[in-house]
């Protein structure tokens, strides 16, 4: 049975801008939270997962432009807004962090019905939750050739002509942004090995996959000093911005090798 979600929900009578800095505009219909962002543009090429991407850390600062063509039709799965929800050890069950990490969403089109045994909620309103703005009827994949051919840009998604400033993610320190604060360990059941993550922006799915192969973890933060701590083996996460920006973490590992 597909869930509704009203068509002219608050805010689809608005408009919203992309602003690229090599000075393209591209207009469409505003959805989600109404506020104007700036951030760093990049695109994803994935058929599903769209709350997957949204909540992955590695994504901070950066507006995600969507190619495939329907966004929003499975809605958005358990997660830390509802009392259903199952958090094991900190992981959430089916996203990959707490939060979206993402500034804003370009999409081609944004469904209205939405149908999945999991889902509890409309992507507008989950955008809402956390301040995401989003444009839709916007053609994602001449966009796409466009950063792919440009190369990656700075970006505003501008709403109701409300300007901001431009914003570079790179120049900041976002990994410091998303990394754990403190270590935490991550057991998997008669786990025989232990692992060191060193978090600069894990998604849940990377502690997952090594619970599920018997591996209990301990995710540390970016600039943990793990060296003298007992393991099998350690594991450098992806992440967002500039490595560079993590100078202590590379100065930790070369102490480690």
């Amino acid at each position: 049975v597909f869930k509704t979600h009203p068509l002219l929900s608050k805010g689809h009578n608005m408009q919203s801008q992309l602003i690229l800095e090599d000075g393209t505009r591209i207009t469409g219909d505003h959805f989600g939270a109404e506020i104007s962002v700036a951030g760093e543009v990049v695109f994803n090429t994935g058929m599903v997962g769209y709350p997957e991407t949204m909540t992955d850390p590695s994504y901070r600062g950066q507006i995600l432009v969507f190619t495939y063509p329907l966004i929003g039709n499975y809605g958005v799965p358990l997660n830390e807004q509802d009392p259903a929800c199952s958090i094991k050890d900190g992981l959430s069950e089916f996203l990959e962090s707490y939060m979206i990490h993402v500034k804003g969403i370009v999409i081609s089109r944004l469904t209205q019905r939405y149908s999945h045994w999991a889902a509890i909620e409309a992507l507008e309103d989950w955008m809402r939750t956390y301040h995401v703005p989003g444009v839709t009827g916007v053609d994602t994949r001449a966009l796409t050739r466009r950063l792919r051919s440009k190369g990656t840009m700075l970006g505003k998604l501008v709403v109701n002509d409300v300007d901001i400033d431009w914003e570079d993610p790179n120049e900041r320190h976002v990994v410091a942004e998303v990394s754990v604060t403190e270590p935490v360990f991550h057991p998997a059941e008669n786990g025989d090995k232990k692992v060191v993550l060193v978090d600069v922006g894990c998604k849940d799915n990377i502690v997952r996959s090594l619970n599920k192969r018997g591996i209990d973890v301990v995710k540390v933060p970016w600039n943990y000093d793990w060296t003298g701590d007992e393991m099998d083996g350690v594991f450098l996460s992806n992440g967002p911005g500039d490595p560079k920006m993590c100078s202590e973490t590379i100065t930790i590992l070369k102490k480690g090798f």
